[in-house]
């Protein structure tokens, strides 16, 4: 599980390389942010396109890198749009946590000329990807970069679920739910279940139960070449398997559902000062009371 190393970007040495502009344009400032950048990007880069009501589809786009102004949830919308075309994301945080949008708006400008000129690093992340099955045929596939939780419905009663990892079963949970998370998903809704914090730039898994019946189920960490299969046992009640926060499937016990590693890696651009655990500390308020002054 070593990570991975960053990356020069692909269009150093580029005159103006391709640019996206994308956001959310229903939240608050990010229409006047992207007016401010289509002002100044034309000095350094190309805008190829501009979406800030998510209505393309990215995979068809041909540009260097993108600007996604927004918060995670709208950096997590581009990348599904991106499918298995992924291109290196720089993240303007417009919002309050933004553990992925690592500059601010003021930081943006401040570097679009040295990102622009590919004076930066990309750091890959891996993504999953999930199948749900019947009968051996693929109902419903989707890639995700944070996770996949299958989820119940009402009655909400405690499901049992069989996990297999390789063809081999693992372990039968009695839970509310599980999570398979990637590393970067393990500071989303696999750390507010209570599982670990995994460095974003590991090849690993983690699989978290949600409200396990016994002591003893705890998550577990394991090498991102594993495959895992979810069966619901003995119930015909339905749960829901959401990726990214957005449902794929319903599934009964009459379904597989299959993760493991999707082929296309989230790129995002980082400067060369990147600190993974700064990030922790300043967006997740990790160690408590920093002494700022050391």
């Amino acid at each position: 599980m070593e990570p991975a190393s960053p990356k020069k970007p692909s269009w150093t040495g580029k005159e103006k390389p391709r640019v996206m502009l994308l956001g959310a344009g229903n939240r608050a400032h990010v229409e006047e942010e992207a007016e401010r950048l289509e002002h100044l990007l034309p000095q350094f880069a190309e805008i190829v396109h501009t979406d800030l009501q998510w209505k393309t589809d990215l995979s068809h786009v041909e540009a260097d890198f993108a600007i996604v102004l927004g918060g995670d949830g709208s950096i997590l919308g581009a990348a599904r749009s991106m499918g298995n075309q992924q291109i290196p994301i720089v993240g303007v945080n417009m919002g309050k946590l933004g553990f992925l949008a690592a500059f601010t708006p003021e930081q943006v400008v401040d570097q679009l000329a040295t990102i622009c000129r590919g004076e930066c690093q990309i750091i890959e992340h891996m993504m999953l990807r999930c199948r749900v099955l019947k009968d051996e045929e693929v109902i419903a596939e989707r890639i995700g970069l944070n996770e996949m939780a299958i989820l119940g419905g009402p009655p909400f009663q405690i499901r049992s679920i069989d996990l297999y990892v390789d063809d081999q079963l693992a372990t039968s949970y009695s839970c509310d739910g599980l999570i398979i998370s990637t590393p970067v998903g393990s500071t989303a809704h696999n750390l507010s279940a209570g599982g670990p914090i995994v460095r974003a730039d590991l090849r690993a898994f983690v699989i978290s139960p949600i409200n396990p019946h016994t002591l003893t189920m705890r998550s577990v960490v394991d090498t991102g070449d594993r495959c895992f299969e979810m069966h619901l046992r003995g119930a015909t009640r339905t749960m829901s398997v959401v990726v990214d926060g957005r449902v794929l499937s319903p599934i009964t016990a009459e379904h597989r559902v299959c993760v493991d590693q999707a082929k296309p890696r989230f790129k995002l651009v980082a400067m060369h000062d990147h600190n993974y655990y700064r990030t922790l500390r300043e967006k997740l308020g990790w160690g408590g009371q920093i002494d700022h002054g050391r």
